[in-house]
């Protein structure tokens, strides 16, 4: 079992930035097996994914973004972060962590981030 927590979620300014941090508690080997992604949620839609770095490091992102949001994960620290820059208040929304390996998934329980003046 992989359990996530997710922190670092707030309330800011539009054009402001915050960064996100999900932390596992599993060994840091186990950890650097995983994939990890971040995905979020706004009141009235679906999941979407937002961000992913895989075991070996590479990263997608989702198209929406067109450059604000980085990806990075510190195997070390069992931590995978989402620095997000140039907030938009169409990003406010829950942002979850996901760890993923074939056949199994594990989530976090979400962090709220507002962006609104």
């Amino acid at each position: 079992q992989v359990q996530l927590v997710e922190s670092g979620g707030g309330l800011v300014q539009p054009g402001g930035s915050l960064r996100l941090s999900c932390t596992a508690s599993i060994s840091t080997f186990i950890f650097s097996l995983y994939g990890m992604d971040w995905y979020r949620q706004a009141p009235g839609k679906q999941r979407e994914l937002v961000a992913g770095v895989t075991s070996g490091g590479s990263t997608n992102y989702a198209d929406f973004l067109k450059g604000r949001f980085t990806i990075s994960r510190d195997n070390a620290k069992k931590t995978v972060y989402l620095q997000m820059s140039s907030l938009k208040p169409e990003d406010t929304a829950v942002y979850y962590c996901k760890a993923s390996i074939p056949n199994r998934e594990y989530w976090g329980q979400g962090t709220q981030v507002t962006v609104s003046s």
